[in-house]
């Protein structure tokens, strides 16, 4: 019989105040358990008009500030982004039968931290948030290699890279995050911890 924590769930979701910390748990099982890409999440944003959109990135950094990723700030998500904040995540870690589910405000990252970020990619990524127009119409794959070529003779070296200015992270700040586990027959367990006065947590059992 598996062993339960205090309310009366399994253990994987132990007894912690703050979500972020129970996130750090399972992300580090992820790491161990996931073949690929254990940090790739589904964001969904909305236009300003209320239509959705989903797709996947890569989570790059986490702390209690919230959960960051990076991207053009030209494409149709940091320009949806910009009329509507809000977003949500979600992970779906399928080996450990695990999702997590996060909604909140989006932010831009500071400067410094997107410069750390984009200096630690490899040439051939920094060259391509030169060259690639994300989201905009291609006439033909050839537009884009021929862009990248010309970036390369214009950065021969990687060091000498520069940061493009429409190219940055978003930090999502969480108000709510789920942590779901798949059970037997469908009797899934889930624990919501919702973001209340001075930035403490309230936790709620949801029925399945």
């Amino acid at each position: 019989m598996n062993q339960k924590n205090s309310l009366g769930i399994d253990l994987c979701f132990k007894d912690l105040d703050n979500p972020i910390d129970l996130f750090g748990e399972w992300f580090k099982e992820a790491k161990k358990n996931e073949i690929n890409d254990p940090n790739a999440l589904a964001l969904a944003t909305a236009s300003k008009t209320g239509i959705p959109s989903v797709r996947m990135v890569l989570l790059k950094d986490f702390n209690n500030d919230g959960f960051v990723f990076y991207t053009n700030l030209n494409s149709q998500k940091s320009n949806e982004i910009k009329s509507n904040l809000n977003a949500s995540m979600c992970f779906h870690w399928k080996s450990l039968l695990r999702q997590v589910r996060i909604t909140g405000e989006l932010s831009k990252v500071t400067d410094k931290d997107a410069n750390n970020y984009y200096n630690s990619r490899s040439y051939l990524s920094k060259i391509g948030a030169w060259a690639s127009n994300q989201s905009s119409v291609l006439k033909s794959r050839d537009e884009l290699l021929n862009s990248i070529e010309e970036f390369k003779k214009k950065y021969p070296y990687d060091k000498d890279i520069p940061r493009p200015k429409h190219w940055s992270g978003w930090n999502l700040t969480p108000n709510e995050i789920e942590f779901w586990l798949d059970v037997k027959d469908r009797i899934h367990e889930r624990l919501l911890y919702s973001k209340i006065e001075n930035n403490n947590w309230e936790k709620k059992l949801l029925s399945p």
